[in-house]
């Protein structure tokens, strides 16, 4: 038989972290003030160096003539404009937008202003020297800044310029081109910037998304590690002893809490504990404020600053995470994890736990589950037996009961016993046998030394030799099942073998068991006289009904075919993946 092709639908559960899908920054004009203390011209300082030693460069060489006259307020100013230039290029101007900042700028914008004030205003041979400060202003402030200082320098120095010097169109001409010249100058430094700083707010908002993404993918595939290592089994203690061995190797603590809402009487029972030396019920108003604010927010909360004035579970705590766990949209307990080292936990470390208790919760409430309806299957089990017992035992007793009142009859009579308490004897020795397979019945399981193949390869055997029936068993297992639901398997099977024994008049049965750790089908095929419309409505009498709970408690397939006179097919298969 191969193994059978399941498909399931399943919602899958979402990590829902915000600042892990934030979409870029949106990019600021080129004026805009963010109170920040970044240097805005620190990516443009290499193409301020060059600037300032260009224009230099030229206006030493206009320079030149006045050099040899001697021209003594030229060649001072020629000695300042050369002097401010290596002192910006050792000590570059810093410009964040501070008072401070603005204060130093518009020094060095009067320093230009005065040099060219005393070396002949438009006419000085130093005036390209000036563009470099405004190159520096629109750089640093973007247009408004650059064309605010273009502007008050070129009006300025006009003004001037005509006040102490004879008025003539040359000089008129002059003036309108510097002026234009310094302000086109002024226009093409914001703009630079402007181009500059989008693509570097680009650059650094793209790396900031990567980097965003790296922490996501990488918390992403840890947790979907750990979810894949959550336990799969339905026992209440050993999923709290797992969870908190996975939340050890998520999260550096030294002592944890997991708290569970008992929803009969409204309690809160310490489950699990580390380090804290709690047990029995904990009243939630002692809790601490971040457990209680994850309580009512259903969110998980950081305490970086635990002490004295905001204590933790224990007086040592310094820092800790306080998680809600919810499970069918209701909350069903809280976890808490608290370190000695103040500020320990970062961002990443919250929503970290905060995308683990989501399978953790599921697997308690799983677990909470089951042992309620184990309890309920305690008592069907227990119902079961004493049916089985009466049915069987109890029948056979009460018959051997009749027979030694008949004996004792006849022996008050004076009738030869001899042969009747022979037969009684067969009939003791018969129904000691049945008390036996009864035991033993109900002793054979799985474990973890002997898996189902063993565990039915050994029952088929016993029940072959009680019953006359012959029992062919073909296993394939590449791996197990977890325990609990390879024992469920096993009770199905056990159950359906039982029922062929009983009602089914087959001669044959043939159990198929194919199982690779992650996926498994059960069949059990019998060539007995199947089951018609009227014997197959009295379900009860069969045990149906338990195998079908059976396989619903642990998620897997069931299904019953049979015709008269052509036997019965019971299948269970189990799909994990």
């Amino acid at each position: 038989m191969g193994m059978p092709t399941l498909s399931h639908r399943q919602k899958p559960g979402l990590l829902e972290h915000p600042a892990l899908w934030d979409t870029e920054a949106r990019v600021l004009g080129d004026d805009a003030q963010d109170g920040s203390t970044v240097d805005q011209l620190a990516s443009f300082s290499a193409a301020i160096v060059n600037v300032r030693w260009a224009t230099t460069a030229v206006s030493l060489v206009l320079v030149s003539s006045s050099l040899l006259r001697p021209d003594w307020p030229t060649i001072v100013a020629t000695l300042a404009v050369l002097g401010n230039t290596i002192y910006r290029s050792v000590h570059p101007l810093v410009y964040t937008g501070s008072p401070a900042d603005q204060i130093l700028l518009l020094l060095e914008v009067t320093l230009f202003w005065v040099i060219l004030a005393v070396t002949g205003f438009w006419q000085s041979p130093l005036v390209i020297a000036s563009t470099a400060v405004l190159v520096v202003a629109g750089f640093a402030g973007g247009f408004r800044l650059a064309l605010r200082i273009g502007a008050a320098t070129t009006i300025s120095l006009t003004i001037v310029g005509f006040t102490v010097t004879e008025w003539t169109t040359v000089r008129m001409s002059e003036s309108i081109q510097w002026s234009t010249l310094l302000l086109l100058t002024a226009v093409i430094a914001g703009y630079g910037r402007r181009i500059s700083g989008e693509a570097s707010r680009r650059h650094s908002a793209t790396l900031d998304r990567v980097s965003q993404l790296t922490d996501a993918n990488t918390l992403l595939f840890k947790l979907h590690r750990l979810a894949q290592t959550l336990p799969a089994s339905l026992d209440q203690q050993e999923v709290l002893d797992s969870s908190l061995v996975k939340l050890r190797g998520l999260l550096d603590f030294d002592r944890a809490l997991i708290l569970l809402l008992e929803e009969v009487d409204r309690t809160w029972v310490v489950a699990k504990q580390q380090a804290l030396g709690l047990s029995g019920t904990l009243d939630p108003a002692t809790l601490p404020d971040g457990g209680r604010q994850a309580l009512a927010t259903w969110r998980t909360i950081y305490v970086p600053d635990l002490g004295a004035d905001r204590p933790g579970l224990h007086p040592s705590s310094r820092s800790g995470l306080f998680a809600p766990l919810t499970a069918r949209n209701r909350l069903i307990g809280l976890v808490a994890v608290e370190t000695h080292r103040p500020g320990h936990y970062e961002e990443r470390d919250r929503r970290a736990l905060q995308g683990f208790i989501e399978p953790m919760a599921l697997a308690i409430d799983n677990a909470r589950w089951f042992r309620r309806l184990r309890r309920v299957s305690v008592d069907e089990e227990r119902s079961r037996i004493a049916r089985d017992l009466h049915d069987r035992i109890g029948q056979s007793l009460a018959s051997l009961g009749f027979d030694v009142d008949r004996l004792v009859r006849r022996h008050g009579s004076g009738k030869e016993i001899g042969a009747d308490l022979q037969l009684l004897r067969e009939g003791v020795r018969a129904v000691t046998s049945e008390v036996r397979d009864a035991l033993y019945d109900l002793r054979a399981d799985v474990a973890e030394d002997k898996d189902l193949e063993q565990t039915v390869g050994e029952f088929a055997d016993r029940l072959a030799q009680r019953s006359d029936l012959r029992i062919d068993v073909d296993a394939e297992a590449s791996g197990r099942l977890p325990l609990l639901q390879e024992r469920e398997m096993w009770r199905i099977a056990q159950e359906a073998l039982i029922n062929v024994e009983r009602h089914a008049s087959a001669t044959s049965v043939t159990v198929t068991w194919r199982c690779d750790g992650e996926r498994a089908a059960l069949d059990i095929v019998d060539d007995g006289r199947g089951m018609t419309e009227l014997n197959a409505g009295r379900i009860d009498s069969y045990g149906i009904v338990g195998m079908r709970e059976r396989a619903n408690s642990i998620g897997a397939g069931f299904e019953i075919t049979s015709k008269p006179g052509e036997g019965t097919t019971v299948r269970c298969y189990l799909n994990q993946t």
